[in-house]
């Protein structure tokens, strides 16, 4: 039996490099599609690393005939330096993916959102959050899945001051508070991406929104990947 396809874009990032390696490892898939801006380094006989532009994406569109399409990009302000710069990576790439995915006929895009995603928020990144989902979800995909993640732990490539001292805060507290309350805070990241994973192994039509708590029981039900 053929294996599939599996397209993913933001493997630099913290859930993103999780997720790549799962999905390398992951007996069902053939082939795995990375697109980046430079190579990662990474070597798998499994693995095409697909260096562009993402200005230019429809150049690549080929590469968007896979079963499913993993999104896990995202910035910051600091990084961007413009909140135009920021939104054209947080809503204007993610929104071209998923219409090539859709026009290559690609059965699943999966999306790393936020979670306090709100198109009416009064504050800039969960608004743009909701308006990235909003507009997402009026593209004809087969399959959507949205995950609204808590803070995010790992080790990220790149030093992030205020992510950090919310971490150190968080685990200073983490046992005083209860596992249900746990995940509503935090999430490792290799959580987020278990979870990302087992949702793409399911047969789940229209559009699934899995907030933080949600996240932490999927990967649970998936821990021996």
């Amino acid at each position: 039996m053929k294996g599939k396809t599996a397209l993913i874009a933001g493997a630099s990032g913290l859930v993103g490099n999780e997720l790549l390696h799962l999905i390398l490892k992951g007996q069902g898939y053939e082939k795995v599609y990375s697109i980046v801006r430079r190579p990662l380094g990474v070597e798998h006989p499994k693995l095409i690393e697909v260096v562009c532009d993402f200005d230019q994406l429809e150049e690549i569109q080929e590469y968007f005939d896979a079963e499913e399409v993993f999104c896990c990009l995202g910035t910051t302000i600091k990084k961007a330096k413009t909140k135009e710069a920021m939104y054209k990576v947080d809503v204007e790439y993610p929104l071209t993916m998923a219409k090539l995915a859709q026009k290559k006929g690609s059965n699943h895009f999966l999306l790393i959102s936020s979670m306090n995603a709100n198109s009416k928020s009064s504050l800039w990144y969960p608004r743009m959050k909701g308006i990235l989902e909003e507009k997402l979800v009026a593209i004809p995909l087969d399959s959507i899945s949205i995950f609204r993640p808590s803070l995010l732990l790992g080790n990220r490539q790149e030093f992030r001051l205020g992510e950090y001292a919310a971490a150190k805060v968080f685990q200073g507290l983490s046992y005083l508070l209860k596992d249900s309350w746990k995940s509503r805070l935090a999430v490792e990241a290799k959580t987020v991406a278990q979870a990302m994973y087992y949702a793409a192994q399911m047969d789940k039509k229209g559009v699934s929104i899995y907030s933080a708590d949600i996240i932490e029981d999927l990967a649970g039900n998936n821990r021996n990947i």
